[in-house]
């Protein structure tokens, strides 16, 4: 097999070991060479050993921010395209992942389609409506909670710090997202 017979290598990283199971196999049976990791050692180890062309990235991995990521698989795996995939996207996160090197952004619930055509897309597409209500006040809350934490790199108690609230009741909030 010649390499450009090669099969494009893709890396999943997923905290939820079944979601990332079941994203490897159906990537897999769509022609890409997968790895998964379920943490952030593990992707950096992952894309060092295999330098995937593609990497879909969950934007929380075990409670920090999957942002800070980017940084460390791109040097990597230089020139990855990298899909930061969300159960609670924002325009801001979207932004943010798309300035530390992300190429796509993808809200899930999203199929495999929606996965492969994001990461093949040449421009990254956020969104062209405006929510149809504005945001509630908890959403708003934890859309400023994630950028801060964002800014700080995933660091829990340097954005509780920032955000002048104690360390459990940023956890706590953190692990209650707001629905909608």
């Amino acid at each position: 097999m010649s390499p450009q017979d090669q099969a494009p290598t893709l890396l999943v990283v997923d905290d939820d070991p079944a979601f990332n199971r079941v994203l490897v196999r159906a990537l897999g049976q769509r022609g890409f060479d997968c790895y998964g990791a379920t943490d952030s050692e593990g992707a950096v180890e992952l894309a060092h050993d295999h330098m995937p062309e593609f990497i879909v990235l969950d934007l929380n991995i075990g409670g920090e921010s999957g942002l800070k990521l980017i940084r460390p698989l791109l040097e990597a795996s230089p020139g990855a395209r990298i899909l930061v995939l969300t159960g609670y996207a924002s325009i801001a996160t979207a932004v943010d992942a798309v300035k530390l090197g992300a190429t796509q952004y993808l809200a899930k619930p999203a199929d495999v389609d929606a996965i492969i055509k994001a990461l093949r897309a040449e421009d990254v597409v956020i969104g062209d409506r405006a929510p149809e209500a504005p945001m509630s006040v908890d959403r708003l809350e934890w859309e400023h909670i994630q950028r801060v934490l964002a800014e700080h790199g995933g660091n829990i108690s340097a954005t509780a710090r920032a955000l002048q609230m104690h360390r459990r009741t940023l956890q706590r909030k953190l692990a209650r997202p707001p629905g909608g």
